[in-house]
């Protein structure tokens, strides 16, 4: 077990190696929904550009204002009109998001008065400078608004907008090649012979890849020999900017990804402290970044949400985030530690503990459908009933 990298190290490890493997492009706005930035975004305006009024109601020079006075309206002011200065000691009709006229440093909202006269009287003391939206207050000239590496979101596309941007400059697509491999596997619709099972991998990891915004080049399907999993290999490497593949990172005869990855390239670290999920191998061929992922299906999930998220997010010119853990009180007990960082498969009660599923296997997907995220224990650590360790949800990854 000493010979296993310890969990934290491996993230460190990929996230150190891997480098932006995309080119830049300019896109028009209206189509960059899920790209990533490629520059930083500098407010060249102001958002909004003057003050502005929070309320329908009246604007007015704070000093003017006298118990029982009677303010003449001078103007109207709607939102998209430019208004006059403010005679003194009048007031203006404005509504909301109206430019504030100068010379008025408050709103009165209507509410807050009545007229007699056809002239407005204030029914309590006002307070200066109230329910008035600063120039800038959103954004101010100069300001980074949103970071490179960023992915464009439908509210990056309003505030970008709101500054009258058309075109931004993103990375392009990131193009992923998945490759599994095993004798035992065939595509879901055909017939199973005797000791095969279906290929969930493949589809997983396509969904996967697609869900976070990637291309999937290719997907291939090999035979467990040496031959055809280094011509796969060859194929992804001609158009892939990044490789994946799961299963035949073992040490088993009819396991041959390592072999062949140290034939046409380089290993970085192959075993990691992690249940489920150990074998896993992170290499480079001819400078495309290569990750290795167990072939037993709740061991890829996790093994995809911890190492390939990161991997693919950097290779991407995205910024590099982990998901955002909560402190959640475990539901049970487990006097046993193991030397492994564990992610429990675990849905939050109604009494908002955590509680795990009854199947941990690393074979059984069912059991992430039916749960909510996992609960991180570190290596080396007891459970202990009520006391809180760090939870993810499957929606942060």
């Amino acid at each position: 077990m000493s010979s296993l990298l310890a969990f934290e190290d491996a993230l460190q490890e990929i996230k150190r190696s891997a480098t932006v493997r995309v080119a830049q492009q300019t896109i028009a706005l209206p189509h960059a929904l899920g790209s990533i930035l490629s520059e930083d975004i500098i407010a060249h305006i102001a958002v909004p550009p003057h003050d502005n009024s929070a309320m329908d109601g009246y604007a007015l020079a704070y000093a003017d204002w006298q118990e029982g006075k009677h303010f003449t309206i001078s103007q109207r002011i709607a939102a998209g009109h430019h208004p006059q200065p403010l005679i003194p000691g009048t007031c203006a009709r404005i509504f909301t998001g109206a430019n504030i006229p100068p010379g008025a440093d408050t709103v009165i909202m209507q509410e807050n008065g009545h007229l007699i006269d056809g002239k407005l009287v204030l029914d309590a003391p006002p307070i200066q400078g109230d329910n008035i939206r600063p120039a800038g207050q959103d954004m101010h000239v100069g300001q980074t608004v949103i970071a490179a590496g960023e992915k464009i979101t439908p509210i990056h596309i309003g505030l970008l907008s709101s500054l009258g941007i058309t075109h931004i400059k993103v990375f392009e697509p990131l193009r992923v090649g998945i490759l599994t491999t095993g004798n035992e596997l065939i595509p879901a619709g055909e017939d199973l012979a005797a000791g095969q099972i279906y290929n969930s991998n493949g589809p997983m990891l396509s969904a996967l890849v697609a869900q976070a915004g990637y291309q999937v080049s290719h997907c291939l399907h090999v035979a467990d020999t040496p031959e055809s999993t280094e011509a796969a290999l060859k194929t992804l490497l001609s158009s892939c900017d990044v490789i994946l593949s799961s299963g035949g990172v073992s040490v088993g005869e009819e396991d041959h990804v390592k072999g062949v990855l140290e034939k046409l390239g380089s290993v970085h670290m192959w075993k990691i402290a992690i249940k489920p999920g150990k074998p896993l191998v992170h290499a480079t061929l001819d400078g495309v970044p290569f990750l290795g992922l167990p072939g037993n299906p709740s061991s890829t999930l996790v093994t995809y949400h911890w190492f390939a998220r990161l991997l693919l997010s950097v290779c991407a010119g995205q910024n590099a985030k982990h998901p955002q853990p909560y402190p959640v009180s475990a539901g049970f007990k487990r006097l046993k530690a193991i030397q492994r960082d564990e992610f429990l498969r675990v849905s939050i009660g109604k009494d908002g503990l955590a509680y795990a599923h009854a199947q941990q296997s690393s074979g059984a997907l069912l059991a992430a459908c039916e749960s909510q995220g996992y609960l991180h224990i570190k290596a080396n650590t007891q459970i202990e009933y009520g006391h809180a360790y760090d939870f993810y949800p499957f929606s942060g990854f």
